[in-house]
């Protein structure tokens, strides 16, 4: 890649990254942890999840327009205050968090397993994404939560977040809150994990 391209793209990622920052700022006022969806989808899950728990605020985030557009427009009907939908990519997303503020629990529901061995390091579970949400975590406290029908994407997510130094599998923990989504309806087959960060 030509260096004037890549000075380009790294230019327009940090102009992205300051307006999530300041975007946050705003957001996160008056509280010190959130709830984050990574891969929202189309918001069923965490509007429902806000709903009961209004004294949590949380955020979805995912990477198609059309699918944060049908969040929002949940939020809205549903009057949620406490609810909020960004486009962003994952990793633009954590390290525009401001210092100061943690994630309280994290859900990863349904992600896309990418199943061809070439395509493995395109999954959002790896051990940078676990470092960088360790990083914003609360000791003994945030809880990662994953769910998926892939049996293979489970068993590799299984292995990275057991390995991983900084969190800790529960086995024996029920899933917090249970909401039917458009793929636990059509992939009833799921496994899910829990771990708390230690």
């Amino acid at each position: 890649m030509p260096e004037e391209i890549r000075r380009q793209i790294e230019a327009n990622r940090a102009k992205r990254i300051d307006a999530f920052r300041a975007q946050l700022s705003s957001l996160l006022a008056g509280t010190e942890t959130f709830t984050l969806e990574i891969g929202c989808g189309h918001g069923h899950f965490l509007a429902a999840y806000a709903q009961n728990f209004p004294a949590k605020l949380c955020v979805g985030i995912d990477l198609l327009t059309l699918r944060i557009a049908r969040g929002v427009r949940k939020q809205e009907r549903a009057g949620l205050g406490n609810l909020h939908f960004i486009k962003a990519e994952a990793n633009e997303f954590l390290a525009a968090v401001p210092e100061g503020k943690k994630l309280a629990e994290i859900f990863f529901l349904f992600p896309d397993p990418w199943p061809k061995t070439r395509h493995y390091k395109n999954r959002l579970i790896q051990t940078a994404m676990l470092d960088r949400l360790a990083d914003l975590s609360l000791p003994g406290a945030t809880r990662l939560h994953f769910r998926t029908d892939h049996k293979d994407y489970f068993k590799w997510s299984l292995s990275l977040v057991g390995k991983h130094p900084a969190w800790e599998l529960l086995p024996d923990e029920p899933w917090p809150f249970e909401q039917e989504t458009f793929f636990s309806k059509i992939l009833p087959d799921y496994q899910s994990l829990i771990a708390r960060r230690r």
